[in-house]
């Protein structure tokens, strides 16, 4: 029987360098390390595997089809959202409150889309 997503995959040019900006922007620890990938854990148990990416990066709009962004939960987005803004991330729009949802999307030093979400009540 299906459970959860185990982890999602992320191909890089220098997968070790990516994975450690997950470990030192958002607290992600490296879990598993070989000469072709990296696997990096939120708290929550959530992973990352960063392989070792082979052609050259294909850059793609926010709405094509395909995967498009990893979601990031946070507890504290205001605190949260200082942290990856002294980070230095590049931030793709301004965070928006709605009815208690707050969100803002940026990417990782690899253009990877990413967002914040902190969610007033989850989803059922």
């Amino acid at each position: 029987m299906f459970t959860a997503f185990e982890h999602t995959g992320i191909a890089s040019p220098d997968h070790k360098k990516l994975a450690q900006w997950y470990v030192e922007v958002f607290g992600f620890a490296i879990v598993y390390q070989s000469a072709g990938a990296t696997f990096v854990k939120a708290p929550n148990g959530s992973m990352i595997e960063i392989i070792a990416a082979e052609g050259d990066r294909v850059e793609l709009a926010m709405k094509q089809p395909g995967l498009r962004h990893l979601a990031l939960a946070v507890d504290d987005f205001d605190a949260d959202l200082a942290r990856i803004r002294a980070a230095g991330v590049k931030f793709l729009s301004e965070p928006v409150d709605a009815k208690g949802n707050k969100v803002v999307f940026f990417t990782d030093p690899e253009g990877n889309i990413l967002h914040l979400i902190q969610r007033a009540t989850p989803l059922p």
